[in-house]
């Protein structure tokens, strides 16, 4: 990965980025202040537009919950790419806030956030692409979606040395 750019490591993932979603509350999706780069709160926008939706440990299991966390995160660089133009042109993830919609008996947060995380560090490497990190549980999220993340990123160029 040393050689390769954020855009180029999420291309070797195969995976297909989600439209943008807009919004359809009174909030920005993303706010650049300074150096830094605020993603609203996102939930998991598949390509078909439509949210992956259910609870965790009710309707959905611990491994479809870490997936929908992916794909929150699929969604947060389509918010990149669209509104930025690329994803090279965040430096380095700074703070994610993960929350699970889930039942009450439910432990495992830092698990399904990890859906996230785990992407973020093929795009960005290990020292780039870990940040700080919370991964709390809710009673419920908007829409029934099971994963909604919020995140802190970098703003500045990618420094090679830095993605392993």
């Amino acid at each position: 990965m040393e050689n390769s750019t954020p855009e180029e490591n999420f291309a070797k993932t195969g995976l297909l980025l989600p439209p943008a979603p807009t919004p359809i509350g009174v909030y920005t999706p993303y706010l650049i202040d300074g150096k830094y780069l605020y993603l609203s709160g996102h939930g998991p926008v598949q390509n078909d537009k439509q949210l992956i939706k259910g609870r965790i440990g009710k309707d959905i299991d611990m491994e479809q919950g870490k997936l929908a966390a992916q794909q929150v995160g699929l969604t947060m660089l389509s918010t990149i790419k669209t509104h930025l133009g690329s994803l090279n042109k965040v430096k380095r993830v700074i703070k994610v806030l993960g929350m699970v919609n889930c039942v009450p008996e439910f432990e495992k947060h830092p698990y399904i956030i990890n859906g996230c995380s785990e992407l973020f560090v093929k795009v960005w490497g290990k020292q780039n692409g870990i940040g700080v990190r919370s991964a709390v549980g809710f009673g419920s999220l908007p829409d029934n979606i099971p994963v909604e993340i919020e995140a802190l990123f970098e703003l500045g160029h990618w420094e090679k040395n830095l993605l392993d």
